[in-house]
């Protein structure tokens, strides 16, 4: 759990900032005069629960893209730390290098050995450049699907944790293969023969998000976004500036509402309130219990069936029907 003096705010959590300040003021006068103010400090805590559950119940899709973006927000490493024993990373793509913007190994879930792997942001400067902010290169997208055969040698279900801005689009990335990279991938990720459960933690942009994205079930955070394109790449293309992000934001109908409803995701997972980054352990719980569920219910099925329903459940996405009209 972060220190509140290392807690960083976003514009629309002001109010529960303002009320953290008057608490800690309380407690400095409590201890500079020696008085009892606990009554207080409770009445303002309570104030902040009720802020946060006011703040949200009423979020717009930008300001839920700006949630999944929190800094204080879990990445992958934070929720494998917290849902895994005995976890063991592997490294490289056994071809070029090891993309430290992937990770990924085997670690045990109540006992159930799993692979587990997803895309990793960094927590400051020096890590953010480390990880390339969650944007792989191809070779981090063939490492994922290195460990995804791995586990599916060893017959073990996988879980993927998508956060990413989208896949890496420099020169060199190109130069080595993106496209294909992540094209394999989705290819590969559909006749895997063991359960594969895919879950959207932060940002799902892109092809970035469908190269870890392709699975039996796909469950999305409840503060998080999943589509094509950014908000802020949306509306630099739609009105050649960022100043319209907002209304791309909701144009674009990223939120994981707006994904349930389409039915290209499989299920919302709940955020402790007021978002993942207010407790790392409530959200790797609620994560982990999900996971579980989405385990034993996959087992059941036989392998060959489980595939026919996987390529089946994307090969419907984006089908339409159209009739056409002629004249008596």
């Amino acid at each position: 759990m972060l220190e509140m003096s290392s807690r960083q705010f976003l514009d629309f959590e002001k109010p529960i900032k303002d009320l953290y300040d008057q608490i800690e003021q309380l407690k400095h006068t409590a201890e500079k005069n020696k008085i009892d103010l606990t009554d207080s400090i409770h009445q303002l805590e309570d104030k902040i629960l009720d802020k946060k559950k006011e703040i949200n119940q009423h979020l717009s899709s930008w300001q839920k893209v700006q949630l999944s973006r929190h800094p204080d927000r879990p990445y992958t490493l934070s929720y494998i730390e917290r849902i895994c024993t005995d976890f063991i990373e592997l490294h490289g793509d056994r071809n070029f290098k090891d993309d430290k913007a992937i990770v990924g190994g085997f670690g045990k879930i109540d006992g159930q050995t799993v692979m587990i792997l997803g895309q990793q942001k960094g927590s400051n400067t020096k890590t953010r450049q480390l990880r390339n902010f969650g944007m792989a290169n191809p070779e981090g997208y063939r490492k994922a699907l290195r460990l995804m055969k791995l586990a599916e040698k060893f017959n073990k279900p996988i879980i993927t944790l998508v956060d990413t801005p989208g896949a890496f689009p420099g020169i060199e990335a190109e130069e080595r293969g993106q496209g294909e990279a992540i094209a394999r991938n989705i290819f590969e990720m559909l006749r895997l023969k063991v359960p594969v459960i895919c879950i959207i933690i932060g940002e799902g942009a892109s092809g970035g998000a469908m190269g870890i994205g392709v699975g039996d079930r796909v469950y999305m955070m409840e503060n998080t976004w999943y589509t094509v394109i950014s908000p802020e790449s949306c509306s630099s293309i739609l009105w050649r500036s960022w100043d319209h992000k907002e209304k791309a934001a909701d144009e674009l109908k990223l939120t994981s509402e707006h994904m349930l409803g389409f039915g290209l995701v499989d299920g919302v997972i709940p955020e402790p309130l007021g978002g993942a980054h207010w407790d790392y352990d409530e959200a790797a719980e609620l994560l982990k219990q999900q996971v579980l569920k989405s385990i034993a219910e996959l087992k059941q099925i036989d392998p060959e069936l489980r595939i026919d329903q996987r390529i089946d459940k994307f090969s419907e996405m984006g089908r339409w029907e159209e009739q056409i009209h002629t004249e008596a």
